[in-house]
This record gives C-alpha cells, structure tokens and sequence, in this order.
C-alpha cells in the first residue's frame, strides 16, 4: 500500500505490526535516513542492537527471506534495515512477505519511478507501504523550521523564516543541521532575525543556487553557469531551480512597481525592501532593477512557468530545461546591459 503524508506521520509515531516492510524512498537522502533510524529507534529500541538490527547489502539480497523469517534471541520485534534498496530486493522481498515472520524491513531508496519493481511489488502488498520522501518546502519546510527552534526554545521572526523557507530544504538532514546552528547562534529563549539566519546559516545548495540567480539577472552568463551546476551537483532539483529563479524575477517585477508608483531609484527601492535583501546581494539587486524592464520580466516569468510545466511531463529532460531557462535569463540581462538600457 501506499501512505499519504497522515498516515505516513502516524506510522512513525507508531508502526502497525501489520506492516512487516516499509518503503522510504524520494529525492531527500536526508529525510530518508531519519526517518529509517526514528522507526529502527521505535522498533528495536535502539538503532545498534546486535540482536534485534541487522543491515543487508545489495549482495546479501537472497537472505532476506530467512533474515524476515527469523526470531530474536532477546525477544521483541527485529528490524532488517537495508540502506541502498533496489529492484534486486524486489523478489526475496516478496518471498519473505508470503512466508512468516514478524520482523520489519525497512528498506532506504532513492528516488524510484512508479515502474520500480521495488516499489511497485510494495504498493500492491498489504503488508507493506511506501512513503515519499521529498525536499521540505512551503507550508512543510516552514513547520520543520519552527518546531526545530521551539525544541531550543527559540522563536523566529516571519522575515527571517520567509528567508530560510527560500535557502533550506534540499535536504532534511543539512536543513536541521543548519537550524541547530541557528538556535546554538540565537540561544535558548531568544529570537531569530533574518540578520542572525544570513550570518550563520552555511552555504548549501540553496545558497548556490543563490549565486546562480543573481549572477544570471547581471548577465554574469560563466558565473551563473559555475553556480548552477554546483547547485545540481549537490542535489538541488531542476524544479526547485525553477521555482526559485521565478521567485527571484517575481521580486524584482515587485520592486519595479515600487519604483514607477513612488518615483524611487533601484537604490531606494532595494534599501526599503522587505523582507529587506541581504547586504551582500545590495549592489548585484541594483543593477539588476536597473537592467530590467517590465516587458522583459513578463516574457521571462512566463518562460519560467512554461519551463516548469515542461520538467513535470514523463521522460523529460529536466536539467536540460533548467538550465536553459537560466541562461535565457543571463542573456537577456546581458543584451539589456549591451544596449545600455
């Protein structure tokens, strides 16, 4: 079978002894390893016991119908963890899950298409269940933030959990990392400020992707292409990319209305922005605002709305979208820079 987010949540609050084989897979590695370890920990009592966790590689795929059959020396419920789960588990899985036994199998995967063996004979079994594991973000992202801090008793203010909400989320594991940072930064009982976030929150993916953007809408084509890749190479998604850069074009459509309606130059328009643009990024937004025009934010953004719907269809090449729709964006900023706009 498969979980929805609120049956998923309830399952790792509490695991149904009818589940004999959970599968985490998704792009968030991050997520997926904590969330094996949380129901390893719930199960075994903890995620190192000799007698009641064991792990199997992808070589020792033909003893896991043995392994699920098996019983505890100690007594209670045993948990067959398997760290790297593929396709090549799909049979002695289904072997296991015909004969008897009582341990849970957690199997950790990658992002599997709906066509995977594995997940395809897990979703059909009554006995298991699949659970996505996907990059936090919106609504999700900004309640991970928030519980994280209130464990350190620390509360956040709504500029700057608009600004983590953009920069974290690639990966569960990095965003609390980062977010442990920043409560040790704040301090128990204190609050966290979007200058307290910019000074100590690292540099992830999100922050090369970062770079990317604002290198791409100065025209700076090589240094969006560098920071573009590096932001792929460290797991952020094509569509993620596609959504911040429309993000990124829709705020600087929002600080040109501000410029036309009050008269202002791009210097006032940023300095009075909010939530207010970080002191490092000042000089690159500027230009930018400058550079562009509303007619050319209009095509851009709907480029980038098309782009997307592009990297949802089946077999698409989602990178390949992804960075054109980057570079379409640098060289527009560049021939706007050329023509002295």
């Amino acid at each position: 079978m498969k979980f929805d987010a609120r049956q998923a949540e309830a399952f790792l609050r509490q695991p149904d002894q009818a589940v004999r084989a959970v599968l985490l897979y998704g792009d968030d590695h991050g997520l997926v390893r904590e969330r094996g370890t949380i129901l390893t920990r719930l199960v075994a009592g903890q995620i190192d016991d000799p007698f009641r966790v064991i792990e199997l590689a992808a070589e020792q795929a033909a003893d896991l119908p043995n392994e699920m059959a098996g019983l505890s020396l100690t007594g209670g419920r045993r948990v067959i963890r398997i760290r790297e789960a593929a396709d090549i588990f799909a049979a002695p899985l289904q072997a296991g899950l015909e004969g008897r036994g009582e341990a849970l199998v957690i199997l950790e995967a990658g992002a599997l298409t709906p066509r995977s063996k594995l997940r395809v004979l897990v979703e059909k079994m009554a006995s298991a269940a699949s659970i996505a594991c996907y990059p936090d973000e919106g609504r999700s992202l900004s309640q991970t933030i928030q519980d994280s801090l209130a464990r350190d008793r620390v509360s956040i203010e709504a500029d700057a959990l608009k600004w983590l909400c953009d920069h974290l989320g690639a990966d569960r594991a990095l965003t609390r990392r980062e977010i442990d940072k920043l409560a040790l930064y704040v301090g128990q009982d204190g609050t966290a400020t979007i200058e307290a976030a910019q000074a100590c929150i690292g540099d992830l993916a999100g922050l090369s992707l970062e770079d990317a953007l604002y290198a791409s809408v100065i025209g700076d084509i090589s240094g969006a292409e560098r920071a573009l890749s590096l932001a792929l190479a460290e797991g952020t998604t094509s569509i993620a990319v596609i959504r911040m850069a429309l993000q990124h074009m829709q705020r600087l459509r929002k600080l040109r209305a501000v410029m036309q309606e009050n008269g202002t130059s791009a210097a006032e328009a940023v300095r009075q922005a909010k939530p207010p643009v970080f002191f490092k990024r000042v000089p690159t937004f500027t230009k930018a605002l400058t550079l562009w025009r509303d007619e050319m934010l209009a095509v851009i953004c709907d480029m980038l709305w098309q782009a997307e719907k592009a990297c949802k269809q089946s077999g698409a090449p989602d990178e390949i979208i992804c960075r054109q729709a980057v570079m379409s964006i640098a060289l527009r900023a560049r021939q706007a820079a050329a023509r002295g706009v």
